[in-house]
C-alpha cells in the first residue's frame, strides 16, 4: 500500500481551543489537502476519554465514514499525575491503558502511540487486551526522551522480549534534525533579549559536524557541554542552551534492527521555507529511508512551531500544515511513483 500522509490534530490545537474550527471542520480541513488519515488525541478533542460515552462514538464514527478518512494513530497518555497526593499505582496504570486501548478499537484505530517514557512493565500485562482489540502498541521516541533514555531503552528492551506484532515504536523526527529551528533562536531573541552569537555560530557546527548537544551533554560530567556552558552569557543563553538539546541529530541507520517494529512515525513540524521544504529536517532522506525498509504505514505532519510563535502574533497553523503536507505528499510520489 505503501507510505501514506497524515496530519495530527495536534498540529490544529489552537484552531480547536480557540473555536476556530470544530472537530469536523478539522478533518474536512485535512481530508481538504489529499491527505489519507488523521492522528486523534482523544484527551483534547474528545470529551470523557477513555470511557467516551456511546453518542460521542457515534458521532466519531459518523464523522469518519462522512469524510472516508483513515485513522492513523491513537495518542495515548498515562497521566500518572492525576491525583494531587500520589501517582497511580502499577494496577491503575494498566486499568487505563486498557481501557485506552478498548477505546481505540471502538474509534476505529489499531495503532496507539504510548507517549515517551511510559514503563515498561506496562506492556505485558496489558498485551492480551491488545490482541484481542487489535491494536498495537507504541512507545514514542523523542529527541531528548529517546535512545539512551533509560526508560526507553528499558521499553525497546521488552518489546523485543517480547517480539509481537502488537508492540513497536513509533519515531519522531526531533532525532534527526540538520539544524536547530530557526524559529526557536528567533523567539528567544525577540523575546529575552539578543542573543550571543557565539552561541547561534557554534550550534550550528555542531550540528553540521553531525552530532547534537543532546548526546555531547551526555558526555560531561556536569550535564553540559563546557564550550555551551562558557557561551552563556545572559538568561537568554541560558534558555536557548537548556532547549538545544531537546533536538537530536542522529543517523538514520540506527534504525535498522529496530525497522520492522515501526508502526508509525511522527514528522515534526518547526517551519516550512519558502522553497516548500522542512527548514530543519531532510524529509527526503527520512522517507527515502522507511521507502527502502519496507515501511507501509502512516507519517503524520506534527507542528510544534507553534510554541515559537511571537507574542501577538496569529500561530499559522492552517498554512504551515498545509506546506508540510504538500511537501510530504510530493517527495512520497517521486519516491514510490
Amino acid at each position: 500500500m505503501g507510505i501514506k500522509a497524515s496530519v495530527s490534530l495536534y498540529s490544529l490545537q489552537y484552531q480547536y481551543l480557540q473555536g476556530k474550527m470544530n472537530l469536523e471542520e478539522i478533518i474536512a480541513f485535512v481530508k481538504s489537502l489529499g491527505s489519507d488519515g488523521i492522528e486523534l488525541l482523544p484527551d483534547q478533542m474528545l470529551h470523557g476519554t477513555p470511557e467516551p460515552t456511546e453518542e460521542t462514538y457515534q458521532m466519531w464514527n459518523a464523522l469518519v465514514k462522512k469524510y472516508g478518512i483513515g485513522l492513523a494513530c491513537d495518542d495515548v497518555f498515562l497521566n500518572t499525575n492525576m491525583f494531587k497526593n500520589r501517582e497511580l499505582t502499577k494496577r491503575e496504570c494498566i486499568s487505563l491503558i486498557k481501557k485506552e486501548i478498548v477505546m481505540a478499537h471502538r474509534l476505529g484505530f489499531k495503532t496507539i502511540r504510548l507517549v515517551s517514557m511510559v514503563p515498561a512493565w506496562i506492556i505485558e500485562p496489558c498485551l492480551e487486551t491488545a490482541i484481542e482489540n487489535d491494536v498495537s502498541l507504541n512507545i514514542e521516541i523523542h529527541a531528548g526522551l529517546g535512545f539512551g533514555v533509560r526508560k526507553t531503552d528499558e521499553y525497546i528492551e521488552e518489546m523485543l522480549r517480547l517480539d509481537s506484532p502488537y508492540v513497536g515504536i513509533v519515531p519522531d523526527t526531533s532525532l534527526y534534525m540538520k539544524r536547530a529551528p530557526r524559529v526557536m533562536t528567533n523567539y528567544i531573541s525577540a523575546v529575552m533579549g539578543d542573543l550571543n552569537p557565539d552561541i547561534i555560530k557554534y550550534t550550528d557546527e555542531v550540528f553540521a559536524s553531525g552530532t547534537d548537544f543532546f548526546q555531547l551533554n551526555l558526555k560531561s560530567a556536569d550535564g553540559m557541554d563546557p564550550k555551551l556552558r562558557s557561551l552563556i552569557k545572559s538568561p537568554a543563553d541560558g534558555f536557548y542552551a537548556a532547549n538545544i538539546s531537546g533536538y537530536e541529530n542522529r543517523k538514520l541507520e540506527e534504525l535498522d534492527s529496530l525497522a520492522k517494529y515501526i508502526k508509525h512515525v511522527h514528522f515534526k513540524l518547526y517551519e516550512m521555507t519558502d522553497e516548500g521544504d522542512e527548514y530543519s529536517i531532510d524529509y527526503k532522506e527520512i522517507l527515502q529511508y522507511l521507502h527502502d525498509h519496507g515501511y507501509n504505514g502512516y507519517v503524520s505532519t506534527e507542528y510544534e512551531g507553534n510554541r515559537w510563535v511571537l507574542p501577538d502574533h496569529e500561530i499559522p497553523e492552517v498554512a504551515q500544515v498545509t506546506a508540510h503536507q504538500k511537501m510530504i505528499q510530493r517527495y512520497i510520489k517521486e519516491i514510490e511513483g
